[in-house]
């Protein structure tokens, strides 16, 4: 698995280069170099563009899990965990689980924990918010690591409003259109909703460090 995840990664890094006409950069540089750069572009374009749509909008749509799914997202596009189904439902379940442990710990309206202080309840509302997250990715099959951190951002006080939901689901789904071009535009097979293969084998040359 380590393998194939390794020939997808670069598959995309040189299908996009290709795509550009940069392809000498992956013939210049180490394929460690060549990733790390690409991972580097993208991570940050992706989080560029939903920050720019939050600064147009003035809406949330900018949260701080998105960092991790846009890693996850061009680094094994092809995981159960990067498709979109796991993607969304991930962050949807951690969102309304972070508010379900707000109402049942009374802190709807309280103040974020960041700007005051953590106090039983909200011991109590995160513990919750992050067990029943993780207990529901297992059960219905949609795992997102990401998503635990989506519970904790909305137990914790920091995006308490439900009518921020469809905003925040809008983020994602800003991130899940960009990777599914770039990796489309590689070569790479990802989903439009779900990874139920693990993809086409790819040649692996040695690497140049």
């Amino acid at each position: 698995m380590g393998i194939k995840n390794e020939r997808l990664r670069w598959q995309l890094a040189s299908g996009v280069l290709k795509a550009v006409h940069l392809e000498r950069l992956a013939n210049r540089y180490s394929r460690r170099a060549v990733m790390a750069g690409f991972n580097f572009v993208n991570g940050g374009l992706s989080i560029a563009l939903v920050a720019f749509i939050a600064l147009v909008t003035q809406e949330a749509f900018i949260f701080p899990s998105l960092g991790a799914t846009a890693f996850i997202l061009f680094y094994v596009p092809m995981a159960q965990p990067a498709s979109p189904k796991n993607t969304l439902c991930g962050h949807l379940i951690g969102a309304l689980m972070g508010l379900l442990a707000l109402y049942l710990f009374g802190l709807q309206d309280s103040p974020s924990a960041f700007t005051t202080h953590v106090d039983l309840p909200r011991v109590g509302a995160a513990a919750l918010s992050l067990g029943l997250t993780s207990c529901l990715m297992v059960l219905l099959k949609v795992a997102h690591p990401p998503a635990g951190a989506t519970a904790l951002i909305v137990s914790l006080g920091l995006m308490p409003n439900p009518s921020q939901l469809p905003i925040l689901m809008a983020g994602v789904l800003v991130l899940l259109v960009h990777a599914f071009l770039m990796n489309r535009l590689s070569g790479i097979p990802y989903p439009l909703w779900s990874s139920s293969t693990a993809g086409p084998a790819l040649s692996l040359s040695p690497e140049r460090t």
